[in-house]
């Protein structure tokens, strides 16, 4: 069993490092998300949203459900740590 877990380890990061070969360079400016994506969010913050922060903005307005999607799982999780721990101490 351990040596069906190590292969699938050792495969699964094979495949995780192939993956990252496609990744633009860090902090390359001819990225798309550098030559598509950013500059449209720096240009038209103000007029979309009403917001002069470009990052709260971005967080709030464009992408509200995703925030919400990940705080909702961060909230989940805490409150099901909370009532796992709150059990096993009832146990006792």
């Amino acid at each position: 069993m351990r040596a069906l877990n190590l292969f699938a380890v050792i495969i699964t990061g094979i495949i995780l490092i192939y993956g990252t070969q496609d990744m633009p360079d860090w902090a390359d400016p001819r990225s798309p998300a550098s030559t598509h994506v950013s500059p449209r969010y720096i240009e038209k913050t103000l007029e979309e949203t009403a917001t002069p922060n470009a990052v709260t903005s971005v967080l709030a307005d464009y992408r509200g459900y995703d925030t919400l999607g990940e705080t909702t799982v961060i909230f989940a999780a805490g409150i099901s740590c909370i009532l796992i721990l709150r059990a096993r101490r009832q146990e006792r």
